[in-house]
């Protein structure tokens, strides 16, 4: 998905890692999607990097592109910390439902100049949902990538079902209610076990490089909180842009539209 991703719109590796990061984002939220859904990622800000925007569709599909192509760099790449590619700016979430006639749309400002801690921050605070994203891209020495992949956590409402300490998700200790819910202070527990399992995840990118698989992530890094794997689909990078398409999209502005846009707009009409 990355290398298609990367083929599609001549990326350097500096642009690649940023648009590969925000495209793994957007491909971890299809399976949370109901029905016919569709979302756009969205990354304004005033530094160098000026943003993003990536879609993905519940159908499997993820498609992006980055606001400045190439980023501009005063000198060599030192290390793989996008921050200084960042600066002020907003995170912006939109999602479309079949049949609705608008998105539901949030944002939040970006804190801390890291796409997935930035999208976390935005599901907190916008949604009200403790959440977290961790990609990865590994290049080798020729700047090809070798290995990419994500990892997406978020505390669902409870559902159902009961939970006893011989579960050893957390300890003896456990008090449940008669429904068989845990107390509030052992929910706080058990999500900090997840966090910190969580966070032990080495780089994605160099696990899949070095023939990693997902299910010795999910089955090994979680195994205390017993898993269960309830979906696997595939997910590619699908543009059916064409400046064939484009020209036509333009044709049906109207002339009198097109006019405008050509007197008045300050960036020029081009399709390339």
């Amino acid at each position: 998905m990355i290398n298609q991703m990367r083929a599609n719109h001549h990326l350097g590796i500096l642009e690649t890692m940023v648009l590969g990061q925000a495209t793994l984002c957007a491909a971890l939220l299809i399976p949370m999607m109901k029905g016919k859904e569709h979302i756009t990622f969205k990354y304004d800000t005033n530094g160098p990097a000026a943003g993003f925007s990536v879609e993905a569709d519940s159908t499997g599909y993820v498609r992006g592109h980055l606001f400045q192509n190439p980023i501009p760099i005063e000198k060599p790449l030192e290390n793989w910390d996008l921050s200084p590619f960042f600066g002020e700016g907003t995170v912006t979430l939109s999602r479309i439902t079949e049949g609705a006639k608008v998105p539901q749309t949030g944002t939040t400002e970006i804190k801390f100049r890291n796409i997935a801690k930035d999208l976390s921050w935005y599901f907190a605070q916008s949604e009200q949902v403790n959440t977290a994203f961790n990609t990865s891209i590994q290049f080798d020495r020729q700047g090809r990538v070798i290995g990419a992949g994500g990892l997406f956590l978020q505390a669902v409402p409870y559902s159902g079902g009961k939970i006893t300490s011989s579960d050893g998700l957390i300890g003896r200790s456990a008090q449940t209610s008669d429904s068989g819910k845990l107390s509030d202070k052992d929910y706080d527990i058990l999500c900090q076990k997840v966090e910190n399992a969580f966070s032990a995840m080495p780089s994605i990118g160099n696990w899949f490089a070095e023939k990693g698989t997902r299910e010795d992530v999910i089955y090994g890094l979680f195994r205390e909180f017993k898993p269960a794997a309830v979906l696997e689909r595939d997910v590619i990078f699908n543009c059916p842009c064409s400046a064939e398409r484009f020209a036509e999209s333009i044709k049906a502005m109207g002339k009198a539209e097109v006019e405008d846009i050509i007197k008045n707009d300050s960036d020029p009409l081009e399709v390339t």
